[in-house]
């Protein structure tokens, strides 16, 4: 029961969550996305779930990284500016998801990767960057600092994301999202541990209220 009224009623078209669908399902479902919409975006999409839509629609891209699966309209325009950072490149994947969740649904999007608090000269070094942004995705592990320290640092929003990198005591993300969630810098929102689609899509409606 694909929600093809979506993109109306909230500006966003459907997106396909991959992981533990049946090939059968992911596949038509893909192919309907791509037929309303002319095109389709999927994430958390396997190597193998890849190599079968792409035997449908060899069109079809994938990025390894993100584990972003899609087809994207050509020439699409990217406008405003979202950054998102990463503390480290083991947060990578996840900000991977975000950037290009913001980049489908049309977002120039800034990445600032690996700039976390144990070098504190790496983020203050990017402030320029940072202070031209509409919206910031701050994506980090183990304490899960980066996102109190940016918000310090900036005026606009600030989306932070605990990813499940750390040792025994992180509790795959849960500290980062404690601390995230208990952060004493004011203009912060936190999402789900290692949810870069989630993250990514509350940036763009940051975005487009900011180039509107």
């Amino acid at each position: 029961k694909l929600d093809t009224h979506r993109k109306l009623r909230s500006g966003f078209p459907e997106v396909i969550f991959c992981s533990g669908k049946a090939d059968a399902h992911l596949l038509q479902i893909f192919g309907r996305l791509l037929k309303e919409e002319g095109e389709v975006l999927g994430t958390r999409a396997s190597r193998e779930q890849y190599e079968m839509v792409r035997a449908e629609y060899p069109q079809v891209e994938y990025d390894e990284i993100s584990r972003i699966l899609k087809v994207e309209k050509p020439g699409k325009e990217r406008k405003g500016k979202i950054a998102v950072c990463t503390a480290g490149t083991a947060d990578i994947p996840v900000a991977e998801e975000a950037a290009q969740t913001a980049e489908y649904f049309g977002n120039y999007v800034a990445r600032i990767y690996d700039v976390g608090v144990a070098g504190i000269h790496r983020l203050l070094s990017k402030r320029e960057r940072l202070a031209g942004a509409n919206c910031i995705v701050a994506a980090a592990g183990m304490e899960g600092a980066l996102g109190t320290v940016v918000a310090g640092l900036v005026e606009c929003p600030v989306i932070a994301v605990p990813t499940s990198v750390g040792y025994g005591a992180s509790f795959h993300g849960l500290s980062a999202l404690l601390t995230m969630i208990n952060s004493c810098a004011n203009g912060i929102s936190v999402v789900n541990i290692d949810n870069g689609y989630g993250a990514g899509y509350v940036a763009t409606q940051i975005n487009r209220l900011a180039v509107r």
